[in-house]
């Protein structure tokens, strides 16, 4: 199946667009002018017979060929995955600019199914790959250079060997992934169709979920019911879409014979189960050393006795709500990666110039910020819902890291390009770090640095604890769907379950709270993708730890571990930095960043 896009980031940030400036709007003639463009239509007629001629060719064959004769089959299949990725890219990005478009939304289900209808003969490529013998590929890949690159992707597919069906049970769920992405978009339209009064106005759930970081108490408050009684009048609905995405999940992991209902998520991001464990072990240690301690002090700054949920975004008392225009917003994320380096500048430049970039906040656009990186043969396009708030500054330079990465890593090619998931955050999580501390450079005041200490503990709290107790709340709802159906009260249930223990004693839990897992996209969409944040989050602290103690020679390094996309393990990638994720005393690393930045806070109250 080719993966559409699909909106990212817990934090959600801005006020109301007025005097940002000129936004920018998504130019998709590089992909296509348009949904009737002969190219496009000449693409799917050549996806149509290069699939079928790729069956005919190859079906059965693979075991009895060459070094050579593989090397140029893998070629086609690379061709055949960068066509059809080039079709769905324009018709996913075209439907997220208007997901309730009708038309939109027929040509991207069209689209699918076509793909899906011409690519299900290549279902035996990887099947018959796995079962060439280990010694003859391993001969194959030694003896042909140019084969030997591919070995990356060889050995992503062949982790998968233990748990490949018959060909035709494979072919079958190929063909059945249909279905599964038509819940997804179930999800995705109810959620942009949802609106939300607030104080008498009407609001997208973009709109709405921006007022819980307003400095106005009532109105995060009115926010935070209206969200509240919105998911609770549609709350089957979510049910009804987790139901089904979780016991299609165990119905093919059972198939399959997967351990767990994570051991697919860990095999796509080529991570060691373990290595996740001690990640996610190493966070909730820190719970108390982190977000327990933080609301802690946030609490004596908003004056309270007890922390209510919307408090959780909530500005602090000093800060003066500014908004950020969209020029400004632009120039400091684009000093602070020139800085580091003039060459992520010139990467960056043509995001902004050439309508990479889709800024402003529309009816029916989908909530949310992504990169998404297309095809290698055009370029990444970044969607955000920008409103002025200084944290919408910090989504920009997060998801302008994701395109510098995905142009970067684009010489990879198709199939080695793509980065798995823990090491996809890198280069974003990166450079929000180096915009904050351009930011935290230029602070003038301590209350000024405060405020911004405190702005980028939250960020990290929200990437690093809130994502794990995500991870924890997913892992709890596979397990739970196992035994059977799970009505919206046994889900509720879950959420809260890991809300307490994650956010600390500070709190207290409005009644409606339970049913915020029902907006989340990455639970339908993407299932334990969330732990990829806090693993990015914990890798690039301590990558900036590396920087700051020997900066000599840190950029070439650096530049290197985004160039290799997908081509090597995360343990050959962080080598050459001195650092081992698999080793638990990584982890500590990157949080004692974290608590350190909150050990100065602390003082400050002093």
């Amino acid at each position: 199946m080719f993966q559409l896009p699909f909106p990212v980031r817990d934090a959600n940030a801005g006020s109301g667009a007025k005097d940002l400036g000129d936004l920018p709007e998504w130019d998709l003639s590089d992909l296509y002018t348009s949904p009737d463009a002969p190219e496009l239509q000449a693409d799917l007629d050549w996806l149509e017979g290069e699939c079928a001629a790729f069956a005919s060719d190859y079906e059965g064959k693979l075991a009895d060929l060459d070094a050579a004769g593989l090397l140029e089959c893998v070629k086609r299949n690379e061709k055949i995955s960068t066509k059809a990725g080039r079709v769905m890219s324009y018709a996913g990005l075209r439907y997220y600019q208007l997901t309730i478009d009708a038309e939109r939304a027929k040509f991207m289900s069209d689209c699918q199914e076509k793909i899906t209808n011409f690519t299900t003969p290549l279902v035996f490529f990887t099947l018959e790959l796995n079962r060439i013998e280990d010694a003859k590929l391993d001969a194959m890949l030694a003896e042909n250079a140019e084969l030997g690159r591919y070995k990356a992707v060889f050995d992503r597919i062949r982790a998968m060997k233990p748990y490949q069906l018959s060909d035709e049970l494979e072919k079958f769920l190929h063909d059945l992934g249909v279905v599964g992405d038509a819940w997804e978009k179930l999800f995705d339209e109810t959620i942009a169709g949802l609106t939300f009064t607030v104080d008498g106005e009407e609001h997208n759930i973009e709109g709405t979920l921006n007022f819980l970081t307003e400095q106005d108490r009532s109105k995060r408050e009115a926010a935070s019911r209206e969200l509240a009684r919105v998911f609770g009048e549609n709350i089957k609905t979510f049910a009804r879409v987790h139901n089904t995405q979780a016991k299609e999940k165990e119905v093919v992991d059972r198939w399959r014979k997967m351990p767990t209902a994570q051991t697919g998520r860990h095999l796509s991001n080529d991570v060691e189960p373990e290595v996740v464990e001690a990640l996610r072990n190493a966070v909730v240690e820190a719970y108390p050393k982190l977000s327990h301690r933080y609301y802690e002090l946030k609490r004596k700054w908003l004056g309270l006795d007890r922390m209510q949920v919307w408090d959780r975004n909530a500005p602090l008392p000093m800060e003066v709500t500014k908004t950020v225009g969209w020029d400004d917003a632009r120039a400091i994320v684009m000093e602070a990666y020139e800085a580091f380096d003039p060459r992520m500048g010139e990467i960056a430049q043509p995001f902004f110039d050439k309508g990479w970039i889709d800024a402003g906040v529309k009816p029916g656009k989908a909530p949310g910020a992504f990169a998404h990186p297309t095809v290698t043969e055009v370029h990444p396009y970044v969607m955000l819902n920008y409103l002025g708030k200084p944290r919408d500054v910090m989504t920009l330079a997060h998801e302008l890291g994701h395109g510098v990465h995905q142009v970067l890593a684009a010489d990879q090619g198709e199939m080695l390009s793509s980065t798995p998931l823990t090491l996809a955050e890198t280069a974003s999580v990166f450079g929000e770090m180096l915009t904050f501390r351009k930011m935290l450079e230029k602070a003038s005041t301590q209350e000024e640095r405060k405020i911004l200490l405190a702005g980028k503990v939250e960020d990290m709290i929200n990437t690093v604890v809130r994502q794990i107790a995500f991870y924890d709340f997913e892992c709890k709802l596979h397990a739970a769907r196992r035994e059977g159906e799970l009505t919206p009260d046994d889900i509720n249930a879950l959420w809260m379950s890991v809300q307490a223990e994650s956010l600390g004693g500070a709190f207290d839990f409005m009644e409606g709270y339970e049913t915020f897992w029902a907006y989340i996209p990455h639970f339908v969409h993407s299932p334990f993708y969330v732990y990829a944040y806090a693993f990015g989050d914990g890798l690039v602290n301590a990558l900036y730890a590396v920087y700051e103690e020997n900066p000599e020679g840190f950029q070439d390094k650096y530049f290197d571990l985004l160039k290799a996309g997908g081509s090597q393990h995360h343990k050959e990638l962080l080598a050459p930095f001195g650092l081992d994720a698999s080793d638990p005393k990584f982890w500590d690393k990157g949080l004692s960043m974290i608590s350190g930045m909150i050990d100065e806070l602390e003082a400050m109250e002093g």
